[in-house]
């Protein structure tokens, strides 16, 4: 820097530093003497000729000399080049400085760095923060450590790493807990630290009962704000009986926020990580209890040889409410049944397997519809009371030899006999949903059937009442005139076609739907 001043002025600089009564070199060409400590800023006469003193601001006894020149060029190059030199002496002291510290801070600045490296490797909770409390205290230098996080259903803060005593086996501590330095900070959200050998720091409320074999603690929240959000609390780390002296420095607090900081954000990825892979997990439940429900449906070709059938169910969630069934009965006759439970999802589909079971038993005994279906309300009782649910369901038994229809109807009035000409026949219900009915009050019905050419179709709600964009519901009676203009084709190609009008009207279905359709 003295050399390139130097060549600028087309003249000789140094630098000296004031020692007692004389000014030593610090820096430039060496000369071979030195000079006595000048009283202010002027002229001196040197060994090498005249020369301009010039005080250095900024840099306490440090001159700058500026020689081999004319007197007047002298001064004002000294004057001039003086700040210059002591904005950088002033860098250069910062430079170290700040080199000094971070060598000092180097086993503070290598924790961070490792603890970055943990939370990018490791995604497990535990395992990561087991690894900061031993690093973190190995560092501060305290015995014993904790992480606590914070369990929002329990409203706890739950110790999920620690060192210097066990955490198997803490209670949870409620972050409404006066008497906890924990759940005060997570609370308030602030650092709280207590040092005994200051008169100013307040000893923690509530007595000593933290079990802590020093006095002196440290504890600080856990915090994170995602990007848009508010900073939230979800944890706290503590730190106690430190080695070597119980007093946790104002550095030590600083390091340990840092730290918080960044558990923060790991506290968070681990949540979102777990809540993934339970939603995952919860997302394969349901899709095995849709396929275990759906197989309890039985396959058409059940009937094959007393009667052609198609169906057809489509659970508004995963699981639902609605089912059919069909069996043989034996010299041809064939019964079928359908129904809907009021309500969807997982509850209905609960009170529809006890159903499944229940008529798959019922049915097999031979009996007349209504004395089937008050069978199965005897059965279901019970359960249909505790629930408060209730379901409509039809069934009916078709004979071929006596070229009739037996059924009876719990409060099911999506039942029609659809016959090769004419307007469709409605099934009415003979008896209110079951878990409204009283025992005794179902009744059964009689109807003429056509072998080969009448089709029983039978429906869910759900079908029926499904909107489309615009609000409008899709409709009992725009169901029947696709069954209609149908009619004489195959139970699958009805079944289809109604479907792919459904599809193509819109709807957006709140609601179970199952659509049956049989001929015998």
């Amino acid at each position: 820097m003295l050399h390139a001043l130097g060549a600028l002025v087309n003249g000789q600089v140094r630098l000296w530093r004031a020692d007692s009564r004389t000014l030593r070199l610090a820096g430039g060409l060496d000369p071979g003497w030195s000079l006595p400590l000048p009283a202010g800023a002027g002229f001196a006469d040197t060994a090498g000729g005249k020369a301009w003193l010039q005080p250095v601001p900024g840099a306490p006894g440090v001159w700058l000399e500026v020689a081999d020149g004319e007197p007047e060029d002298l001064k004002r190059t000294a004057q001039r080049a003086a700040p210059v030199v002591g904005a950088l002496l002033e860098s250069e002291r910062q430079r170290a400085h700040v080199a000094e510290e971070l060598a000092g801070r180097y086993e503070e600045i290598d924790l961070l760095y490792a603890i970055s490296e943990i939370l990018g490797r490791t995604v497990r909770l535990e395992e990561a923060a087991e690894i900061i409390v031993r690093e973190v205290s190995a560092v501060v230098g305290a015995r014993r450590a904790s992480i606590m996080v914070y369990e929002e259903a329990s409203q706890t803060l739950r110790t999920v790493a620690a060192r210097g005593f066990a955490a198997d086996g803490l209670v949870a501590v409620e972050v409404d807990d006066d008497c906890s330095v924990a759940a005060r900070v997570f609370r308030e959200q602030r650092i709280i630290t207590y040092d005994p050998t200051n008169p100013d720091s307040v000893a923690p409320e509530c007595g000593d009962t933290r079990g802590y074999r020093g006095d002196s603690f440290i504890s600080v929240p856990i915090c994170y704000g995602a990007p848009g959000t508010g900073l939230r609390c979800v944890g706290v780390i503590n730190l106690t009986d430190r080695i070597g002296g119980d007093r946790f420095t104002l550095d030590d607090r600083k390091l340990v926020s840092a730290v918080a900081n960044q558990i923060g954000a790991a506290v968070e990825n681990a949540r979102l990580v777990d809540r993934d892979l339970q939603q995952q997990r919860l997302q394969r439940e349901l899709e095995l209890a849709h396929d275990l429900q759906l197989k309890l449906l039985p396959s058409p070709s059940v009937l094959q040889g007393d009667a052609e059938v198609a169906a057809q169910c489509l659970p508004a969630d995963s699981v639902g409410g609605d089912f059919y069934t069909f069996t043989r009965l034996g010299r041809g006759r064939v019964g079928v049944m359908l129904g809907d439970v009021s309500s969807h999802g997982f509850s209905a589909a609960l009170i529809m397997a006890l159903v499944m079971a229940a008529a798959g038993i019922h049915a097999a005994a031979e009996a007349t519809p209504d004395e089937t279906l008050t069978a199965l309300l005897d059965s279901l009782s019970t359960e249909l009371a505790k629930t408060e649910m209730h379901l409509s369901v039809f069934y009916g038994v078709l004979d071929p030899h006596t070229a009739r229809l037996s059924y009876a109807s719990a409060g099911h009035p999506h039942a029609f006999r659809i016959t090769p000409t004419g307007l469709p026949e409605r099934l009415e219900a003979t008896a209110p949903p079951l878990g409204l009915a009283a025992i005794g009050t179902i009744q059964r019905r009689q109807v003429p059937w056509d072998r080969g050419s009448d089709l029983l179709v039978l429906w869910t709600d759900g079908l029926v009442d499904a909107l489309n964009e615009a609000g409008e519901p899709y409709g009992e009676q725009r169901l029947l005139d696709r069954i209609l203009s149908h009619r004489t084709g195959t139970t699958e190609s009805i079944v289809r076609a109604v479907l792919d009008d459904t599809e193509a009207f819109g709807v957006k279905p709140t609601d179970d739907r199952t659509l049956l359709v049989m001929r015998i």
